[in-house]
């Protein structure tokens, strides 16, 4: 176990990434992940790897995508607006199982919006943002320790399913200082795949590898796509995480994740004071969604609560958990009771207010 220091999420992100072994970062700067790009401008240099401020987001992209295809770990971050610009890029990516990580500091918008934290690319990022029919893996952490931590499982789920990975932060988390243990440092894997690393083509491996998206015969590319979505359900079957903080015996589930977590965890303490179960349910997958864990709550007949700052873009999920555990919400069936707290554009929920919510949902 390591020594715990003090640490900004953004530079916790930066330095586990480094740790994990990610030799190439491409990024524009974007306010609210600004340290993230100036701590790898110093210390990827200082440890002897290619760091460049790109002339754009988009060109930041698809300097990762050239350098994971040659072999290397590589990342870029951002945030909403910048992010927005490197889809294609990701998209491209997908379609050619090509690794990588990519963080998103959320901010408020849409458009330019302003620079407080915000959970309203939740869509984007579970929906793939791009174009054409893909996923991303997406980890969402609420701590600065766990900025670290899924920095690495990041990428370790890249290399391991050969797609990318979105680590997904509201602006609170990448600001926030706490103190954190950092991972040891890792070595870049090997990869066999890449067009990189002349060694492995001596002598009898000389074959030119070619990494392309592209397939013009639909019915190749649909076989393609077809067993990429294969690969997509080991993913479903075996990293789906998640928190369950006192739900078995909860009155009411709260579903939230990131900066509201915490809160709902203020929330459950000030329910306690006045005998009130509350649990919470916090997605660390936000894809692949624990649709069924969810959904065993939703089947007892647990009221719940989502509480998010995106105006109804995680409650979407929280509904199909619904649909997935066969709850009819029409008439004449039994109806899954999801109620829905929300702010946006960097208006943060209090503790108070969830729990005034929450008492205002039992006296209905």
């Amino acid at each position: 176990m390591g020594e715990k220091v003090l640490m900004k999420g953004n530079d916790a992100i930066a330095e586990a990434a480094i740790r994990a072994g990610c030799g190439a970062y491409f990024g524009y700067p974007i306010t609210p992940q600004n340290e993230l790009i100036a701590y790898m401008a110093k210390h990827m240099l200082d440890r002897g790897r290619i760091f460049i401020q790109a002339e754009s987001e988009v060109a930041a992209i698809n300097m990762v995508f050239g350098a994971s295809c040659a072999g290397m770990r590589a990342m870029t971050s951002s945030s909403s607006p910048g992010i927005s610009l490197k889809q294609e890029g990701v998209s491209y990516a997908a379609g050619a199982d090509v690794p990588l990580v990519m963080v998103n500091v959320n901010r408020g918008g849409p458009g330019l919006g302003n620079i407080a934290p915000a959970q309203s690319d939740y869509l984007q990022s579970t929906r793939g943002g791009g174009h054409g029919d893909y996923r991303c893996i997406v980890l969402a952490p609420k701590s600065v320790q766990e900025c670290a931590d899924y920095t690495c499982l990041a990428f370790d789920l890249a290399d391991k399913y050969r797609m990318p990975v979105i680590l997904l932060a509201d602006g609170l988390i990448g600001q926030m200082i706490e103190g954190v243990v950092l991972p040891p440092e890792n070595k870049q894997p090997k990869r066999d795949w890449s067009v990189g690393n002349m060694k492995d083509r001596i002598g009898a491996d000389k074959a030119a590898r070619h990494i392309s998206s592209i397939e013009l015969v639909p019915e190749k590319l649909e076989a393609i796509v077809k067993e990429r979505f294969v690969r997509y359900e080991k993913v479903k079957a075996a990293e789906i995480r998640f928190e369950d903080n006192g739900c078995a015996d909860a009155d009411l589930v709260m579903v939230a994740y990131g900066t509201c977590a915490r809160v709902c965890l203020g929330a459950q303490m000030l329910a306690k004071k006045e005998s009130i179960k509350l649990g919470i349910f916090r997605p660390i997958t936000l894809w692949p969604f624990p649709y069924d864990a969810l959904g065993k709550y939703i089947s007892e007949g647990k009221t719940i609560l989502t509480v998010e700052m995106s105006l109804g873009q995680l409650v979407e999920d929280v509904k199909l958990s619904a649909y997935e555990a066969s709850i009819k919400t029409e008439a004449g069936g039994a109806k899954a009771d999801i109620r829905l707290l929300s702010h946006a554009c960097g208006v943060i929920p209090t503790e108070e207010e969830v729990f005034a919510k929450v008492k205002e949902i039992f006296k209905k």
